[in-house]
């Protein structure tokens, strides 16, 4: 089974999530072992923020994509909007979960595409990149 990393680098809609997360050193972090929940924006969705001031500026990066992480894992399954809460991800901010007609929400994205197994945790696939600044906004301009 791969890991966190290597799924995402073999998937061809997250190109630029795998070169975002080399720039930003992280890729150690998504191969180590462990119980992760990672959030990953498609290509799409990066097309909707500034890529390229977020590329160029590596601390903003990181907190960016640490936003995207959550140090347990968690099924799709598990998170049931029914009750609004909150998960704690590696940049310690938290990311809501709530239902917005009738759909589950993760911060600012749906899940496309839910619980890619990997070694080290599950994916799953969001429509949109989560801003910290931004919390619980769904971004719609470049």
């Amino acid at each position: 089974m791969l890991s966190i990393l290597e799924t995402i680098e073999a998937n061809s809609s997250m190109k630029i999530l795998a070169a975002a997360i080399k720039a930003a050193g992280l890729t150690e972090t998504l191969k180590k072992p462990g119980a992760f929940t990672f959030f990953a924006p498609t290509d799409e969705a990066f097309n909707r923020v500034n890529v390229d001031a977020i590329l160029a500026d590596k601390d903003k990066l990181v907190s960016i994509l640490q936003y995207h992480l959550v140090g347990e894992k968690r099924a799709a399954a598990e998170l049931d909007a029914t009750n609004v809460f909150t998960l704690i991800t590696e940049m310690g901010k938290s990311l809501s979960v709530y239902l917005d007609e009738n759909e589950i929400m993760i911060d600012n994205a749906h899940i496309v595409e839910p619980d890619i197994e990997c070694s080290n945790g599950v994916i799953h696939i969001i429509d949109n990149v989560f801003l910290p600044q931004h919390s619980g906004w769904y971004e719609t301009t470049a």
